[in-house]
């Protein structure tokens, strides 16, 4: 089965505010770093969805220091990114074209935030067909929201994904 790891919204703006540090943003990194070189290892390619806002005045305009993917993330010249404007990394984007013209039939799915970007998109790909998917346990976050803090937010989605949208890998992280 042709896999592809799609990693969403790991920019900057996590990572140079204190405000919206993600839940264990470190560690969140390394995990991320080990998917990205054990696909590159393996030939399966690698996405990076990267979240654009339209408005000039917003962090997460194009070109702006939070707008960048992180620093510290392993992105290779073969790796594939893809800039979105609304929560769900298909809608209006190259996405959906990118995968099937590659005949990729299984997403692996990395990033921010669990419950906005990254939710949306897991329910967005499995309607569109792909329904083999993974993501491996402390391969994403969010930040602490209003009634529930970040490790609960991820716990919740976790327990909703898992057997229905996607399997959640417990356990070490390898493809």
């Amino acid at each position: 089965m042709r896999q592809a790891l799609v990693i969403v919204d790991m920019q900057e703006i996590f990572f140079n505010h204190p405000q919206y540090f993600l839940f264990h943003h470190e560690l969140l990194v390394t995990n991320i770093n080990d998917l990205i070189k054990q696909a590159h290892l393996k030939n399966i390619p690698v996405l990076f969805i990267q979240h654009t806002d339209p408005n000039e005045e917003s962090a997460l305009f194009e070109g702006k220091e939070d707008w960048q993917l992180h620093k510290n993330l392993l992105v290779s010249n073969s790796d594939k990114i893809i800039k979105k404007s609304k929560w769900d990394a298909f809608y209006q984007t190259e996405l959906l074209d990118y995968l099937k013209s590659h005949d990729i039939e299984q997403l692996i799915f990395a990033g921010a935030q669990t419950e906005f970007c990254l939710d949306t998109t897991i329910r967005a790909a499995f309607s569109l067909g792909f329904q083999k998917n993974l993501l491996f346990n402390k391969t994403h976050s969010t930040l602490d929201g209003a009634v529930l803090p970040a490790k609960d937010i991820i716990h919740h989605h976790q327990a909703i994904w898992n057997n229905r949208f996607l399997t959640v890998m417990d356990g070490e992280i390898s493809l």
